[in-house]
């Protein structure tokens, strides 16, 4: 892009600041920051102007999920279905791991941070293990698509070589960087991280498709046969990746995706909820659960919606082709952002001072006709990692690690 064209693209949006610095830079950080406009979609800033209320939602009512005495009763054919899945080389494995360990006290990519008492134990190490014991069990090496971000790619992709991939195939491993999006103002002015480099983030845990398809890796899904495609995130250092189990039911139930899900700890835990939005799959936020919809019950008296998501899904990938298309709601959120300002200063707010755009899961999976919520035992496989002490904290995954006889 040249700077002519930049000019006239920043003008169509307001955005002309971002050239403050243009004549001090040099012409390295000149390029990339003209790169950088160029593919930056500044649309999205719009979506402040009612701080994404435009996006409503539906009617909500209960979600039955698969409960663990049914699964219990049924394991063996869920399982023989779910083994000749994979090795069949039907399932993939997919891990978002985009995010740093700013809220472990840690600089570096969240996936790296090392929760081992007597010896290194990293979470990356603990998901890779989670892995190969179905790699293992099958003697199938499932491919695994690990998203990045622009801001940890490298270290990750480092780290992960240092480490031999914990004894996972490195050419079963492909690695693409998640689309980031930017960060504005309160007043919808995008704000500059350095004079050469615009303030951004990732776009969501939505955007993992896009990502992978501008990556130009959809192709691995036709090449291979990919069906199924288990997405998960880098917090949770017990979950079990394509479980055969779950595999199975998800594709005997004949759905476009399965959810793990554990039975709520409180009525008023702060996870999403599995439900039905205007009759299709959803996710109910925390904060969006009413008094009523808390305290309802189901035919057998238990609690309507009492079933919350770990961020472990199964996507079947025709269905992800059918929706890959529709728009998914882009949800605006508040942040601190640091920026620098019109004299060239670092500034770290105390409080949010701005916005970023995210598209979410819940909204992907709204987009499908069919779930089936697949209830897990929570003390064995959701030990998030969110949180230097307390809840959902290194303190309590590594309870909760010790207590399923994993060594630190």
């Amino acid at each position: 892009m040249t700077i002519e064209n930049a000019k006239k693209k920043l003008a169509e949006f307001g955005q002309e600041h971002l050239l403050r610095y243009y004549d001090t830079l040099s012409d390295e950080s000149k390029a990339a920051l003209l790169e950088q406009i160029d593919e930056t979609d500044f649309s999205v800033v719009s979506h402040i102007a009612d701080f994404g209320k435009n996006l409503g939602r539906g009617v909500f009512s209960p979600l039955a999920a698969m409960q663990r005495d049914e699964i219990v009763k049924r394991e063996q054919e869920f399982r023989e279905a779910g083994l000749k899945a994979i090795k069949d080389g039907k399932t993939a494995a997919l891990l978002l791991a985009g995010g740093m360990g700013t809220r472990l006290g840690s600089d570096s990519p969240k996936g790296m941070f090392d929760i081992g008492e007597t010896k290194h134990v990293y979470i990356f190490q603990r998901i890779i293990e989670n892995l190969l014991d179905v790699v293992n069990e099958t003697g199938t090496w499932i491919r695994l698509f690990i998203m990045t971000s622009e801001k940890n790619n490298d270290a990750t992709v480092q780290f992960l070589k240092e480490h031999d991939f914990f004894g996972y195939r490195e050419d079963r491993v492909c690695f693409f960087k998640q689309e980031m999006a930017p960060a504005c103002d309160r007043n919808g002015k995008i704000l500059l991280e350095a004079p050469d480099r615009l303030s951004t983030s990732p776009n969501g845990n939505a955007g993992w498709y896009a990502s992978l398809m501008k990556a130009g890796l959809g192709h691995i899904f036709a090449d291979e046969g990919i069906e199924w495609i288990n997405l998960f995130g880098v917090d949770n250092v017990l979950q079990r990746i394509c479980d055969p189990c779950f595999v199975g039911a998800t594709i005997m139930a004949d759905v476009s995706v399965g959810a793990k899900v554990v039975r709520k700890a409180a009525p008023d835990e702060r996870v999403g909820v599995m439900c039905l939005e205007d009759g299709k799959p959803s996710i109910v936020e925390y904060y969006e659960l009413s008094e009523e919809m808390m305290n309802a019950r189901d035919e057998n008296g238990d609690p309507a919606y009492n079933y919350g998501v770990i961020l472990n899904y199964l996507f079947h990938v025709p269905a992800l082709k059918a929706v890959a298309d529709d728009k998914m709601p882009l949800h605006v959120v508040e942040k601190k952002i640091p920026y620098i300002d019109e004299n060239g200063s670092l500034v770290k707010p105390e409080s949010p001072n701005g916005f970023k755009f995210e598209q979410l899961v819940l909204d992907m999976i709204h987009q499908l006709d069919t779930c089936l919520p697949f209830e897990v035992i929570r003390e064995n496989e959701f030990a998030p990692i969110k949180n230097a002490t307390g809840v959902d904290s290194v303190e309590s995954a590594r309870a909760l690690c010790k207590l399923n006889g994993i060594d630190l």
